[in-house]
């Protein structure tokens, strides 16, 4: 049976972690890399991970590598926000291959007005190419969108839906750590914050406009608060990262949908060594109401990885243009020959 081919695009650390993923798959052929850095440009994809040369060269020449090996999709792991991505989008796209990306933002651009501007352009882009785009990933794309919206099948009324997640950073990778401001001073994670040296989480404002969207709910504004610092009373750390009593270990954000002054949606989110306990929590207001808790919570790392793979058939067999993950099927474990998932 015929192998699914797939370009990496993005080797940096859950690139690497991806393609490692697709290579233990049966029935995912890896034929092509793509990265600017110039110190893996030009090196074997396999070398670079440590393993043994996978014969997949690494370039930096987009086109070149597309025209050449003909990928049924691209797995595009690089940057959080789509003014950083979308020319790579649109490079891709214009040469009639699919694209499953972790890019934060495009897993719902609704959610902002140059958003939907970016969401139409890659729309018209990809059915011209006659391919599919998704963005999708742990959060967003699972946990706090998904996931909830999926919930809400067995409800005949919901009110309102409160959505949690918190995590221990100390188990995630150290850029994640260095994103959150984990170690700072609160003066500086203040300022870092402030001049976006450091984000804290990005995708709360899209998850919110998806589950609102797939309620058919008119939100009248969705709120985002400024990161907060997370300041523990003792002493914690990570294998990498030492944070002092009084230091921020993290950081935590609130983000609400709200109707006539009503929060209909709201996200908790909170990430910081030393946290207590690791869950993803829904709390659903309705008929019948819904408490649900993941304990400890859905590994970020495993499952950003995990769910772009798994989604590669859904890609696939999609019709062509701009999906989310309301539009195609419920995700679900690839465990068998890939291609057996395409249509």
């Amino acid at each position: 049976m015929e192998n699914v081919k797939v370009v990496s695009y993005g080797i940096g650390v859950i690139g690497q972690k991806l393609a490692t993923h697709l290579l233990e798959k049966e029935g995912v052929e890896i034929v092509g890399a793509i990265d600017i850095n110039p110190k893996i440009v030009g090196k074997d994809l396999g070398e670079v991970m440590g393993m043994k040369r996978l014969g997949v060269k690494i370039s930096s020449d987009v086109d070149a590598v597309l025209e050449e090996t003909k990928p049924d999709i691209v797995a595009h792991t690089t940057m959080s926000y789509l003014k950083q991505t979308y020319t790579q989008f649109e490079g891709v796209l214009k040469h009639g291959v699919n694209v499953v990306s972790t890019c934060e933002e495009l897993s719902y651009p609704y959610a902002t007005p140059e958003g939907k501007v970016y969401a139409e352009k890659l729309d018209k882009v990809a059915k011209k190419g006659k391919a599919t785009i998704l963005g999708t990933g742990v959060n967003p794309g699972f946990v706090m969108d998904t996931l909830p919206i999926t919930l809400t099948g067995v409800c005949q009324k919901v009110d309102d839906i409160y959505i949690a997640r918190q995590m221990d950073a100390a188990t995630r990778r150290i850029p994640f750590q260095t994103k959150i401001g984990a170690g700072l001073t609160v003066d500086e994670f203040n300022r870092k914050i402030a001049s976006h040296e450091i984000t804290g989480h990005v995708g709360l404002e899209q998850s919110i406009q998806m589950i609102a969207d797939a309620l058919g709910w008119e939100l009248d504004k969705i709120e985002v608060e400024k990161p907060q610092p997370v300041v523990l009373k003792k002493d914690v750390a990570s294998e990498a990262i030492k944070v002092p009593k009084g230091n921020n270990a993290g950081s935590m954000q609130m983000a609400y949908g709200i109707v006539k002054g009503k929060k209909l949606i709201t996200m908790d989110f909170k990430a910081y060594i030393g946290a207590p306990e690791e869950f993803d929590s829904v709390t659903i207001k309705g008929v019948p109401p819904i408490n649900e808790k993941i304990s400890p919570c859905t590994h970020g790392d495993y499952a950003t990885i995990a769910i772009t793979a798994n989604m590669i058939p859904h890609v696939i067999n999609s019709e062509p243009g701009f999906k989310t993950m309301i539009d195609l099927p419920v995700p679900h474990a690839t465990p068998k020959h890939m291609r057996k998932y395409i249509k």
